[in-house]
């Protein structure tokens, strides 16, 4: 299969002295669901912006599709949603998507099914006509996961994407990325909760900047004889101290 990440011996160092990933080397392939997986300040965000472009890497390199990172080609290929709020607040839902569905190049005659098709996507219709600032928190991150969705992206990167949504709506999240891994798409989705890692294919898990593991969540699970993820990362921080 086809790789669509590939990290080669990368580092970042921030402010010129903090070592927030150190070292790390990976692949991850096409048209499946990875979780990068550690507690807050592991260098998960980091290691995003690495992959999309967004930080400089001290050492090292990643490609994404075999183009270097943060490639001007790779824009129409791939999107990141950031863990703060990505979309204009004084704008409703349906204009933030129509100006953004312009920005990425969608032809106007398709904006209106496009933006149809991602209302419907993230049960966000009823309030295609509210202000973002208006809606509540669970809302307004659908509303920034809504735009990540526009022009169907070969690769998406979401840091922390269900943070604050009530369980109800985190499962038809997952059913929506699945969905979409069937269909091609690569996603990476970064979270704190070792209890969305068993809905990913594959897992990173990350701690101070290193890489501790890279497998899927059952053969994580039979190499450090556990019965859950959580109880293997702390077997693989134990080891690594």
């Amino acid at each position: 299969m086809n790789q669509a990440v590939v990290a080669k011996n990368v580092s970042v160092i921030l402010g010129g002295s903090v070592m927030a990933i150190s070292g790390i080397s990976l692949e991850l392939t096409e048209g499946r669901t990875t979780g990068f997986i550690g507690p807050s300040g592991a260098g998960k965000t980091t290691l995003i912006r690495s992959i999309v472009g967004r930080t400089h890497l001290s050492s090292g390199e990643i490609s994404i599709f075999g183009k270097p990172a943060g490639s001007p080609e790779l824009r129409s290929q791939m999107s990141y949603m950031t863990q703060e709020l990505s979309v204009y607040s004084d704008l409703t839902v349906r204009e933030n998507l129509e100006y953004f569905a312009t920005m990425c190049g969608i032809k106007k005659h398709n904006v209106k099914n496009e933006v149809r098709r991602i209302l419907r996507e993230v049960e966000l219709e009823d309030k295609e006509s509210s202000l973002v600032r208006n809606l509540s928190g669970g809302q307004k991150q659908r509303a920034s996961l809504s735009v990540a969705l526009l022009g169907k992206p070969k690769l998406m990167v979401l840091d922390e994407p269900t943070i604050g949504l009530d369980p109800v709506l985190r499962e038809k999240l997952w059913k929506l990325f699945h969905s979409l891994t069937k269909q091609g798409t690569t996603l990476i989705i970064s979270s704190h909760s070792m209890d969305e890692a068993t809905r990913c294919d594959d897992l990173v898990l990350i701690r101070s900047g290193k890489l501790l593991s890279h497998s899927t969540p059952d053969d994580l699970m039979k190499q450090t004889n556990s019965r859950s993820i959580e109880e293997s990362f702390l077997k693989l921080v134990g080891d690594s101290e």
